[in-house]
């Protein structure tokens, strides 16, 4: 008998300790602290960092282009068939008929040569435009961050408000599945005494039956809605997690008063094609630049030797010469094909002048568009809760009246559903008001 005791006392112990650590194992996760790990870790806020990366080689690729490009070149060469050079045959003999001509071989077998070559931008007004292009681009991939960031702030508040509202589901149901199966069994204890009918039992079966079901689905949902966070967030689908904050918590956040007054922020969206049109305005001026002459400042250093031989070529005489000079490009005629590119740049900034308007006009039909979206959710929000503290009210008169004998089951069934039904809709209208609250605060700018 002790060693029982001892058994079950270690397997009691284990279960306790296993649960611990599995519950130890999973990392709780508040709304701020969802929303910071997807900053950290989600594949497009990674990616548009790594653009800002990118953006800045391109900025020192732009940069280098201006220093002293220097090349060294060392060949060596073996002529198969050393070429014949026609020569006049009167050079060599006197009495040769004019216009005779003999084959001397002029080149060596062998050649080496060791060349290098310094050459530095004088004046390039391209260079110059490039430059600040390039710098342009990179607060371009700055805000192209800002914008990414944006969206995905509000996929994890999206996906975090889902989970919350799918948990809350699957626990009214849960709930809900508990009262009916207690009003089974005392539907059966009825039945069985004599105080209840068949179909009453049914009646109740049904309804527990469907319940169940949904649990089901309800359950399935969580579960789905919980894997559509870890992949917002950047998580490994393997990574065990617990959210801290609760619907009804996170309902003090629904600042309707101070939202519907807020006036906002400049969106990032005109930012982006405010310096889409700057880097438009650069290309327009590089192409109008491209009518002035380029000079450059080049020097050559050579050594070169010959040889009969491989061996010999090493090891004879190396010859040294050097060249300086500059060099002038003038632009004459290129068939009008910058005169067609400024065309093209100048009809793209009237593009993005257009593209800005509709912006502008578009920001204030979403900020009208999500207020009224908060206010009447706000206000369907209000209508659910009374709908729900009344459906409660309803369902335990119904429970009392029942268990007194005074009225029916069938009653019961109608209220649990009734309930049920009320439920549902204060938690999906709660999920509502967020959503409306996350859309109004991205169009005024101020998510974060």
């Amino acid at each position: 008998m002790n060693f029982k005791l001892a058994i079950l006392s270690l397997i009691i112990f284990l279960n306790g300790y296993w649960i611990t650590e599995a519950r130890a194992q999973e990392t709780p996760f508040t709304l701020e602290e969802s929303v910071s790990y997807a900053l950290e870790n989600n594949a497009e806020a990674r990616n548009a960092r790594l653009e800002i990366e990118a953006a800045r080689g391109l900025v020192g690729e732009r940069t280098a282009e201006g220093l002293p490009q220097i090349n060294a070149n060392l060949n060596a060469t073996k002529n198969l068939v050393v070429p014949i050079t026609p020569f006049p045959a009167v050079f060599l003999d006197p009495e040769a008929q004019e216009g005779e001509f003999i084959g001397v071989q002029f080149s060596p077998e062998f050649t080496a040569g060791l060349t290098a070559t310094v050459s530095q931008m004088i004046f390039n007004g391209s260079y110059f435009i490039g430059l600040k292009a390039a710098k342009t681009y990179r607060q371009l991939a700055e805000v192209d961050r800002k914008l990414t960031e944006l969206e995905v702030i509000e996929n994890v508040k999206k996906a975090y408000y889902s989970v919350l509202v799918s948990g809350e589901r699957e626990a009214l149901v849960k709930a809900n599945l508990s009262r009916i199966d207690t009003l089974l069994k005392e539907t059966k204890i009825l039945y069985e005494e004599g105080f209840a009918e068949k179909i009453d039992v049914s009646r109740i079966q049904v309804q527990h039956n469907n319940i169940q079901t949904e649990l089901d689905k309800a359950k399935t949902a969580t579960l789905v809605s919980m894997r559509l966070l870890k992949f917002q967030m950047g998580m490994p689908q393997s990574q065990e997690i617990t959210l801290v904050d609760t619907i009804t918590g996170l309902e003090s956040l629904l600042d309707a008063e101070r939202l519907l007054v807020e006036e906002g922020e400049q969106r990032v969206e005109i930012d982006q094609v405010n310096t889409n049109y700057d880097l438009a305005t650069l290309d327009l001026k590089n192409n109008q630049i491209q009518y002035m002459p380029r000079l450059d400042a080049n020097y050559t250093f050579q050594r070169n030797a010959f040889g009969g031989n491989f061996s010999n070529l090493w090891s004879g005489d190396w010859f040294t010469g050097s060249v300086i000079g500059v060099t002038l490009q003038i632009p004459i005629f290129d068939g009008f094909t910058k005169r067609y590119k400024i065309q093209q740049n100048r009809v793209q900034l009237r593009q993005l002048e257009v593209q800005k308007e509709s912006v502008l006009q578009n920001i204030v039909i979403e900020k009208f568009q999500s207020r009224q979206n908060l206010i009447n959710s706000l206000k369907a929000l209000d209508v659910q809760r009374e709908n729900r503290d009344l459906a409660l009210e309803v369902f335990d008169m119904a429970k009392i009246k029942y268990q007194e004998g005074v009225g029916s089951n069938l009653e019961v069934v109608e209220a649990d559903s009734a309930l049920k039904e009320a439920e549902t809709n204060y938690f999906s209208a709660l999920y509502d008001a967020f959503i409306a609250k996350v859309d109004l605060e991205k169009a005024l700018g101020i998510l974060k």
